[in-house]
């Protein structure tokens, strides 16, 4: 059994005038998981944001990471199950469904 307990992500883009940085925290805690996203452009203040999901939300979610892990392991076996989807948290933070 595999659980993902934090996961943090990183984005930059150089572009003039405004450089943006975006990053997404994820942690897992007892009642399910936290993630905080904040947006820094250019100069600007950062526009920070936070939500949590239970746990009962959350069943059988595969992040980023664990997804990664997955592919890996599909690949060395060299199969693929039909249909196989999972609930995932997208980049923006929010519920979807992962298939593959």
């Amino acid at each position: 059994q595999l659980e993902t307990l934090e996961q943090e992500e990183q984005e930059s883009l150089e572009l003039s005038p405004h450089p943006t940085e975006k990053t997404t925290h994820i942690v897992s805690h007892e009642h399910g998981m936290t993630v905080w996203k904040t947006l820094q452009e250019g100069e600007a203040e950062p526009q920070c944001q936070s939500f949590s999901y239970s746990r009962a939300r959350l069943q059988g979610v595969l992040l980023e990471g664990a997804s990664l892990l997955l592919l890996r392991v599909l690949a060395r076996r060299q199969t693929m199950p039909p249909d196989l989807a999972f609930p995932a948290i997208d980049t923006e933070g929010d519920l979807c469904t992962s298939s593959y």
